[in-house]
């Protein structure tokens, strides 16, 4: 067969998943913070097929909406088996291509172990994914003859005492031309215990009309781990951390403990810099060098510049951090915040749609909302942008180097020029102008002889 076949992968996602115990398709549930059918379409999707085919049944307008990337669906109406789930896709699928054949419940098998799949199928073999497991629990087992050679794959509830010793066993991820797949599909027969019609009883047939069969050792038997309830969701999750801190490690970063780190979707991290325990990262997430990550940090769709330091608790969200900021402990930035070189912001500061200038500090308890802050500005403790009026944001504007006092009440929409300075507790309505001195609070009274209330008798 040509080397340079067409490639068409077919994900099998109709599965219920009842042991799951979830009203969510089984497809749907999550580990790193992805599907598990987003996982297998992303592992798909590095080999470059010409064609993604999902085929969905159980919650089939969920697992559309739920799903990243770019996939065809197909619909099995009635879930009569693996074998039936592929003949609906048949109609798609070009005699000249390699099918690659995914579970989306086996969401951690590697590139390299399908493209090697891949390759074999491009020779004319039919190649399934096999692994040996010192515990393989209810999965089919792989038979082997004498010769060594595979002749055919056995499920648990169908084989006998001695079959269900060996542990060697099938993945349920197989590869093979197009063409044959057509021709042994419409072999099968749900000939078995469950009356299902087994993608598994390809190999069989294929040996009986002496088409090549290649078993493929995944890698790492860890990436044949199926998920069908909570218990191998939660070890699933533990091995895909365990990956991501290893690629960390790998890539320069100290981890305070490899083990209470959380990633939940892309994260990369320059050389030397440092997470500390119970660190959540999710979405895209981008670290530059020697960045400090304090314990319990939650990062999520950010990126942090060079030297910047996170202290504890402090919680990112959809915000750009430049280099040697210092943030926290316990602020929290929301979406929209951009931070200049040097900046801070520290305990108990709240941000949104603000953008702050090189080194800008707010070092506490402030709330700053659609603002535009400029260079080296201070701003004190107690400090709020008012940017709703109960119907519409509106900006403040506030230019370099100015100082706003503790307890300033800054009323939007508002524009505070270069160099001015907010009077401590003043409620600013107006716009203040160059290096003006703005006070808005009412005059204090001290009242001699005032006599303090009594307390009233019980």
């Amino acid at each position: 067969m040509a080397t340079h076949s067409p490639l068409t992968v077919i994900v099998l996602a109709a599965g219920e998943g009842k042991r799951m115990a979830s009203a969510l398709p089984k497809a749907l549930h999550r580990i790193g913070g992805r599907t598990l059918l987003d996982h297998v379409v992303w592992t798909a999707q590095q080999l470059g097929p010409d064609d993604l085919l999902a085929v969905i049944g159980h919650g089939a307008e969920e697992v559309k909406a739920s799903t990243q990337g770019a996939v065809r669906w197909v619909v099995q109406r009635e879930r009569l088996g693996t074998g039936h789930a592929v003949a609906q896709a048949l109609p798609l699928i070009d005699d000249a291509a390699v099918a690659l054949v995914l579970c989306a419940d086996v969401p951690l098998v590697g590139q390299a172990t399908l493209q090697a799949c891949v390759d074999a199928a491009r020779e004319g073999a039919l190649a399934l994914v096999t692994a040996e497991l010192d515990d393989p629990a209810a999965l089919g087992r792989i038979v082997r003859g004498g010769d060594g050679r595979i002749v055919r794959i056995v499920e648990f509830k169908d084989a006998d005492e001695r079959e269900r010793t060996i542990r060697e066993v099938n993945a349920g991820l197989m590869a093979l031309p197009a063409a044959v797949l057509r021709r042994l599909l419409g072999q099968v027969t749900p000939d078995n215990a469950q009356g299902e019609y087994y993608l598994t009883d390809l190999v069989a047939l294929a040996i009986a009309e002496d088409t090549p069969v290649e078993g493929i050792r995944a890698q790492d038997a860890d990436e044949i781990l199926g998920i069908n309830d909570r218990a191998q969701l939660a070890k699933a999750e533990r091995i895909l951390q365990q990956r991501e801190a290893q690629r960390l490690l790998a890539a320069g970063v100290t981890l305070a403990d490899p083990a209470r780190l959380d990633v939940r979707g892309d994260v990369t991290a320059g050389q030397d810099s440092f997470i500390d325990a119970n660190a959540m990262l999710k979405g895209c997430v981008t670290l530059g060098e020697r960045v400090h990550l304090g314990p319990g940090v939650v990062i999520e769709d950010a990126e942090i510049g060079d030297d910047a330091h996170i202290e504890a608790y402090t919680i990112i969200e959809g915000a750009r951090i430049g280099a040697r900021c210092r943030i926290g402990p316990f602020a929290r930035l929301r979406p929209g915040t951009s931070l200049g070189e040097a900046a801070k912001v520290g305990n108990f500061v709240e941000t949104k749609n603000a953008r702050l200038g090189a080194g800008v500090k707010a070092s506490h308890l402030a709330y700053l909302g659609d603002a535009d802050i400029g260079a080296d500005s201070n701003i004190g403790a107690g400090a709020v942008t008012c940017n709703y009026d109960g119907a519409d944001k509106h900006r403040t504007e506030i230019g370099d180097d100015v100082f706003i006092g503790t307890n300033a009440t800054l009323v939007a929409p508002l524009t505070i020029e270069t160099g001015a300075f907010i009077a401590a507790g003043s409620t600013i309505t107006r716009a203040v102008g160059k290096e003006e001195l703005a006070v808005g609070r009412g005059r204090q009274r001290n009242i001699d002889g005032w006599t303090r209330p009594g307390r009233k008798s019980r």
